[in-house]
Formats: structure tokens, C-alpha cells, sequence
């Protein structure tokens, strides 16, 4: 199957448009895996899926998500691991995340630690999302980090999977 490069889009529909960078499940996960979890290297990224991710489909959408500008590719030289971080262009999809993950736990069944970073991105509502947007920079584009006292979005939304772990019970 051919597929048409990132620049030329079926229509200038902005739905589309997004859909056609973001549309598959498995590069929304793998965004997801990269800004909610920091995973950052390939072998990362493949063992610690959940959904079980192929290596070759991994290497696609890995491939993908750089030539559409939402990764970039950070080859640490020979016998290192490459690093991906993500673009403001993905940093930004933020909004998109949080109506994502609200949708899911809200209309389908969802497990409790999975649902936890959701639910207090949902409840922090747009200030969250721009704090945990402000931390996203740091880590991936090397902005300074926000000023300010106490937890940061990212240490809110690990504590919240962290307590909803803890709370689960073994089946």
C-alpha cells in the first residue's frame, strides 16, 4: 500500500489533516508511552508496551512521527541508544490526550491505574494541562523549567498512577 508523504494530505480538512499524522492507535500510543511514561528509547518503548507492539511496527511509526516533525531522533553515537523526544508540535497535543483519555474511562471500561493520570489531567482542566506542557519543554526541548514551589504536573500525575497502583487490588 502507498502511502502519500506528510505533506500532501488527502484534502485541507483539518481533521483530516490530524488524522492523518496522528490517526493510527499505535502513534498515539507510542506519543503516549513518550509523554506520560518518558519513554524515550526504542527497546523502552517495545518492552514495556502494554499493547504489545511489534518491533517492526514500533520502527514505523518511530520513523513516521519524525518525518511528520511531532519526534525528533537524538543519535547518542555508535553502541548508544537513540533517544526521541517530543516537538512543541507534539507537546501541544496535550488537550487532545486529556479529551482522549476522559472519552475512554468515560464510555468504555478502564483499568484504575490506567484511568488515574486521565482523571487528574482532566480535573486540572487547561492550567494542568499548560503546567504539564511547561514540563514537557524542559524535558524534551531543554526550555528552562517553570518557576514555582511544590510538585510539578508530572510529579501530580506520577503520584496519582503511583497511589492508584497501590490501591489496586491483585485479581
Amino acid at each position: 500500500m502507498a502511502t502519500r508523504p506528510v505533506a500532501e494530505p488527502r484534502s485541507g480538512c483539518p481533521i483530516n489533516v490530524a488524522v492523518e499524522v496522528i490517526g493510527d492507535h499505535w502513534s498515539l500510543l507510542v506519543l503516549r508511552d513518550i509523554m506520560f511514561a518518558g519513554r524515550r528509547n526504542f527497546r523502552v518503548l517495545q518492552e514495556l508496551s502494554e499493547e504489545g507492539i511489534a518491533s517492526n511496527i514500533l520502527a514505523d511509526r518511530l520513523k513516521r512521527l519524525v518525518s511528520a516533525g511531532l519526534l525528533t531522533r537524538e543519535d547518542a553515537g555508535r553502541g548508544r541508544r537513540v533517544t526521541y523526544s517530543l516537538t512543541e508540535a507534539s507537546i501541544r497535543l496535550v488537550p487532545v490526550m486529556a479529551a482522549l483519555g476522559e472519552w475512554g474511562y468515560t464510555n468504555r471500561k478502564t483499568a484504575r491505574p490506567h484511568r488515574a493520570r486521565s482523571e487528574v489531567l482532566v480535573a486540572g482542566g487547561p492550567v494542568l494541562w499548560e503546567d504539564f506542557m511547561a514540563d514537557l519543554r524542559t524535558i524534551h526541548l531543554g526550555a528552562p523549567p517553570p518557576p514555582g514551589d511544590g510538585p510539578t504536573a508530572t510529579e501530580r500525575m506520577a503520584a496519582a498512577y503511583d497511589a492508584a497502583i497501590a490501591r489496586e487490588e491483585p485479581e
